[in-house]
């Protein structure tokens, strides 16, 4: 299997969910072996930084990338996207200091992705799988991981609220089923949490557009729920997302328990700590040389505000 990059290049713009702010985004092609690369551009120029376990500096409702000098948060639903459809190479350029939420999923993301279309490099892909058995447990939370070819993801929350209560899903990730099942599925809150966020000065941007709200009884959006199980469908997503800070596409199956963002990370923390014991690199059967799946070339800009 080769690797692949985006065809072209693609922006948007949109608010950032907690500084309330208007962040622009350009996805790029970028050559074979860069991997997932971040451009943070600020008044003097730019820093780059590719995702690694080590620097993920916030947890607290969103996943922040920093390198000690700059930081860019709520990346989970963006790298999910690149990951979930199977983009090995990409720069990414960020004006502001957290991605757009958009509408709360990695929905646009995806649209933004099949704009600029796919297209095969001239060298394998390489990937990160788990090689034996791992279990990481902490507070009644758990991730267990096992061997599989490819990613396979079985996910259980278990909500003290009468919408959500107790949810299950089982995917084996693939851009087919990523965009069908998942890509969609928003991120939610709850409004007894709204005052509090405001008051430490997060969620400025967050509405009724970009999230799920739930009062004590049910949905305060007027559209109501995107899935019935919209709520497991996005905890999933997060994982997908988090799991692609590893750098390099990661396969096994995992079953994960009332995990969150947090948990995620310490969990790949471990695994980048114990590579050797845990996980091997395999490089994936390379077919047609420089083949192009779809796209052609230009820039497409996409303006959203959401």
């Amino acid at each position: 299997m080769s690797q692949t990059t985006i065809h072209k290049s693609v922006r948007c713009t949109g608010i950032g969910l907690h500084s309330g702010k208007q962040v622009e985004l350009v996805l790029r092609p970028a050559a074979e072996d860069t991997g997932i690369l971040f451009s943070l551009r600020n008044g003097t120029g730019s820093i780059f930084m590719t995702p690694a376990p080590s620097l993920v500096v916030a947890t607290s409702l969103a996943t922040v990338l920093g390198d000690g000098h700059e930081a860019v948060a709520t990346v989970e639903h963006l790298l999910a996207a690149v990951s979930g459809m199977g983009i090995d190479n990409i720069h990414i350029e960020v004006s502001g200091r957290e991605l757009p939420i958009m509408d709360g999923s990695a929905a646009s993301f995806v649209y933004l992705l099949k704009q600029a279309g796919v297209r095969k490099l001239n060298k394998a892909r390489k990937v990160i799988a788990i090689k034996k058995v791992v279990e990481f447990e902490k507070d009644g939370k758990y991730i267990k991981a096992k061997p599989f070819d490819g990613l396979c993801i079985d996910y259980t929350i278990d909500f003290a609220h009468p919408l959500i209560g107790r949810q299950q899903m089982t995917l084996e990730v693939t851009p087919e089923t990523f965009a069908r099942d998942i890509a969609k599925a928003r991120t939610f809150g709850f409004l007894k949490e709204v005052d509090y966020l405001h008051a430490n000065g997060l969620a400025l941007g967050g509405s009724l557009d970009n999230a799920v709200v739930l009062d004590e009884y049910g949905v305060l959006n007027a559209e109501g729920l995107r899935f019935k199980d919209e709520f497991v469908r996005h905890k999933l997503l997060d994982f997908v997302g988090d799991m692609a800070i590893l750098g390099s596409p990661l396969h096994g199956h995992f079953e994960v328990f009332a995990s969150g963002h947090a948990l995620n990370n310490e969990f790949l923390r471990h695994l980048d700590e114990n590579r050797e014991m845990y996980l091997e690199e395999k490089t994936l059967p390379q077919p047609v040389v420089g083949e192009e799946v779809f796209g052609s070339e230009g820039e497409q800009p996409v303006t959203a505000v959401a």
